[in-house]
């Protein structure tokens, strides 16, 4: 898998100018997801339109803009002890107390990777604790990680590549559930198409 000099011209013709940091930044996740032979063009396509649109176009591991601001995972809390808290995930049963971990974890990396809960599977995962140390997740040797290997195994909702997307099927508008439910769904949907186009072309 490769970003040719035709591949890029589709891009240009149809999502407009790039810098040189867009074309260094595509260029190094088609080529880890080279190096992955399960990963298919649908499969990367998406991978690219998801982090197209969750880094603001910049294809930088980056935080969220405002942080989290106004969201409960970018929300300290006070309960009756005046001790602050913030939700574990998103059912907000469960939370964890600044005076344990002084973070919150909003959006951060390729994917945006938000929840206490998110980031302490992605330490399980990657054996590092990004619990204590929040912003490397923004590392790119962490940040690829996260987004091939959780959109693969279905990190963040439960829901992964191949549920949506292998040999028979392709629903780029639904595989927005790996992600984050069916939000700008269809947007989303229509970059995978002309990011399937690029890596297809010669």
């Amino acid at each position: 898998m490769k970003m040719t000099k035709g591949g890029f011209s589709i891009l240009r013709e149809s999502i407009g100018r790039l810098t040189q940091s867009q074309v260094d930044e595509i260029n190094f996740i088609v080529g880890e997801m080279d190096k992955d032979k399960s990963i298919t063009y649908p499969h990367g396509a998406y991978i690219l339109a998801t982090t197209w649109w969750e880094t603001g176009k910049t294809m930088l591991p980056i935080s969220e803009y405002g942080k989290g601001k106004g969201r409960p995972y970018g929300t300290w809390y006070k309960n009756n002890q005046d001790r602050l808290y913030s939700f574990r995930n998103g059912e907000k049963r469960s939370a964890y107390v600044h005076e344990d971990f002084p973070y919150l974890y909003y959006g951060r990396g390729y994917v945006q990777l938000t929840w206490f809960d998110n980031y302490k599977k992605a330490s399980d995962k990657l054996g590092f604790n990004f619990l204590d140390n929040p912003d490397m997740v923004m590392k790119k040797e962490y940040a690829i990680k996260i987004l091939l290997t959780g959109m693969k195994e279905g990190w963040f909702t439960g829901k992964n590549l191949s549920d949506y997307i292998y040999q028979s099927k392709k629903d780029y508008v639904n595989a927005r559930r790996i992600i984050n439910g069916t939000d700008k769904a269809q947007a989303i949907a229509d970059i995978a198409v002309i990011f399937e186009r690029a890596l297809r072309s010669l």
